[in-house]
């Protein structure tokens, strides 16, 4: 209670104080841009997937826009050790995303290199997962796919660079016969999805959907 006294939570975006288990304050939730994406039906993130494997449903929770709320929230999660943001984007898409009675199988998260993830001390994918994971009562793994080589964060990268995913990606153990989301923060180019897609196509007979945290358009 005195540490809440002298470090209330604050809203990342304007500085007021909040709930401490908020992220941001009433005001500042409107300014969030949520893509309100049918996961069912053909949407943006869908499209852009459909040119780059076959893929059954999809789903984005927010717009990662320029300047924008959603990619201050995604930067704060990856980059200055706020891993909880991740729980809080789970509860947002658990209001928003209902599976029906077509539950994936299981929810793959994209993993961090080894080096990667001593360096930043968390995969800001994995609470996220496994909070998704309770929700909705399907299980996840976080060791399905193995990334194989170092590398730096998407957004430091060139264009080139970004294309070049060969090899990056491995599946770790056997799987068959089930439908996978994949899950990952941003979709940008989508390349990184695609390739882990494409490694649990081909390793039986498997089906992919996707769910990102947000999509940059």
């Amino acid at each position: 209670m005195i540490l809440d006294l002298l470090f209330p939570n604050r809203c990342i975006h304007c500085n007021r104080i909040i709930g401490g288990n908020l992220l941001v304050c009433n005001l500042c939730f409107e300014q969030i841009h949520f893509t309100h994406f049918n996961y069912f039906e053909n949407n943006h993130l869908k499209e852009r997937c459909k040119l780059l494997f076959p893929i059954v449903n999809a789903f984005a929770l927010m717009q990662f826009e320029k300047e924008n709320l959603s990619r201050k929230i995604v930067h704060d999660l990856k980059y200055k050790s706020r891993e909880k943001i991740g729980k809080i984007l789970a509860d947002w898409t658990f209001e928003r995303l209902d599976f029906k009675n077509e539950k994936p199988d299981v929810f793959v998260s994209v993993p961090l290199h080894p080096k990667k993830l001593k360096e930043r001390g968390y995969n800001q994918l994995h609470l996220f997962t496994e909070t998704l994971s309770k929700f909705y009562e399907i299980p996840f793994s976080h060791d399905l796919i193995k990334r194989n080589h170092y590398s730096k964060a998407q957004a430091l990268k060139d264009k080139q660079h970004r294309l070049d995913t060969e090899n990056i990606f491995s599946i770790s153990k056997s799987i068959s016969g089930k439908h996978v989301l994949l899950i990952d923060d941003v979709f940008t180019t989508g390349n990184t999805l695609s390739t882990i897609a494409w490694e649990i196509l081909k390793a039986g007979d498997n089906t992919v959907s996707i769910l990102v945290m947000a999509i940059d358009v």
